[in-house]
């Protein structure tokens, strides 16, 4: 009878609502698909979780790392998952035993799912980029704070006062991107370039429910987008039409786009310790972005600029692969073609240039193929990747291709530069 009953009891992985920032961190890192999320939510499907816990340590606040003990057939579904604003509590030993299950009833389910787990996301048999995603930063960079101000009721978020508030990319009917500066004033609010920070829109869903924080990448330095001042700035875009010409007004970016100079907005954050840059010189640091994916990239960029210009730091390469469908819509365009040559290499990507072949970010990185692969087994020389989640695979697997080109053993390149922190996956 015990047998049978501990073999039916589950060890229930689930995703803490009021901790979560949805920056979809754990569904593209899932191996399996058992990660899926609605318009508020993200949710774990125990019928396909197998343990492997390849979404724990990516995600930027902790929420993915809540279990319970469940018996088989009572493990919360999807849709009740979904439907939540809080976890349940864990069962007590009582509301165990009515379901014939002994308080100290061993889970043995969970390791043997990881080890299946293990034994098969090791193989090459289907690509998966994200198995290359470091979960460590580079062993230079500086300590990040995080979680200083959180999205419970018993820990306040912090105000913020708009600064700034310009677009960054030319008008268009189907999106508007601004560059956004946020002041916290005396409230310590540190960051680092590759952290981002939720914002909290104001108001209430559909269902009179409060908004969740939306995450935004820091597009600022360390020191401040004014130097020397308690502020950052955030690159946002919102879309302003559908694939059908239907007008479009998402929650937090068309609040956020906006906001005029003065307003001031509810932050949570910071988040992220491990999409970080590296401190040590000569280091060298490769970026490949799409869109605001440029946010963390512009962030490392001044910094080094800024070391640069004050002659205190001997900085390796920079090398920037940014892709867009027209330069119009590239944001930071104008800027990026004012620093110097020998500062840093960019290489545009535009996918629908009228009467010019599409060009992806892919495309540029594989004619510099050549530079590339040195980067690829220097030690010295870190990868970060960040933009929309369709880029990854082909990013991840052209980064493959060339180590391959160059006779380098992937499988040994690729494992390397996720132990050390050297390739960084941030894609949504």
């Amino acid at each position: 009878m015990d047998m049978a009953v501990n073999a039916a009891v589950i060890r229930q992985h689930l995703i803490d609502p009021e901790i979560c920032i949805r920056c979809n961190t754990c569904e593209a890192t899932c191996p399996v698909g058992a990660i899926t999320h609605d318009s508020r939510n993200y949710v774990v499907d125990a019928d396909k979780c197998n343990f492997c816990m390849a979404c724990v340590p990516p995600c930027p606040t902790g929420s993915i790392d809540n279990w319970r003990t469940m018996p088989k057939v009572r493990a919360y579904g999807v849709d009740e998952q979904l439907s939540w604003d809080v976890l349940p509590a864990e069962l007590t030993p009582e509301e165990l035993a009515e379901s014939g299950v002994a308080a100290d009833a061993a889970v043995a389910e969970a390791p043997a799912a990881a080890a299946t787990a293990v034994a098969t996301t090791g193989t090459e048999a289907a690509f998966n980029s994200a198995q290359y995603n470091a979960t460590l930063p580079p062993w230079s960079a500086a300590h990040a704070y995080t979680n200083l101000y959180g999205p419970k009721a018993a820990e306040k978020s912090v105000t913020a006062t708009v600064v700034g508030n310009v677009r960054v990319t030319e008008v268009g009917k189907e999106y508007d991107t601004h560059h956004i500066v946020l002041d916290f004033g005396a409230m310590p609010f540190p960051v680092l370039e590759g952290q981002s920070i939720g914002i909290v829109p104001p108001g209430v869903d559909a269902n009179g429910r409060a908004h969740h924080a939306r995450q935004y990448s820091i597009a600022s330095p360390r020191n401040g987008e004014r130097p020397g001042y308690n502020n950052v700035s955030l690159t946002i875009k919102r879309v302003l039409e559908d694939h059908q010409g239907q007008p479009v007004r998402g929650v937090a970016s068309n609040y956020m786009c906006d906001l005029k100079v003065g307003d001031t907005v509810q932050v949570i954050g910071p988040f992220g310790t491990t999409f970080l840059m590296p401190n040590h010189p000569k280091s060298h640091i490769v970026m490949i972005c799409t869109g605001t994916g440029s946010a963390p990239m512009r962030a490392m960029t001044e910094w080094r600029r800024r070391l640069r210009s004050s002659g205190k730091f001997e900085g390796g390469k920079l090398m920037l692969f940014f892709g867009a469908r027209t330069k119009e819509e590239l944001p930071y365009f104008g800027p990026l073609q004012n620093l110097p040559k020998d500062f840093i290499d960019i290489n545009f990507a535009f996918s629908r240039t009228a009467g010019a072949p599409k060009r992806y970010v892919q495309d540029a990185m594989r004619e510099r193929a050549a530079d590339l692969a040195p980067l690829l087994a220097d030690p010295n020389a870190y990868f970060y990747v960040c933009g929309l989640k369709a880029m990854e695979e082909g990013v991840v697997a052209t980064l493959r291709d060339v180590a391959r080109g160059a006779g380098l053993d992937w499988d040994t390149v690729g494992a390397a530069m996720k132990r050390e922190g050297r390739l960084h996956l941030e894609t949504y």
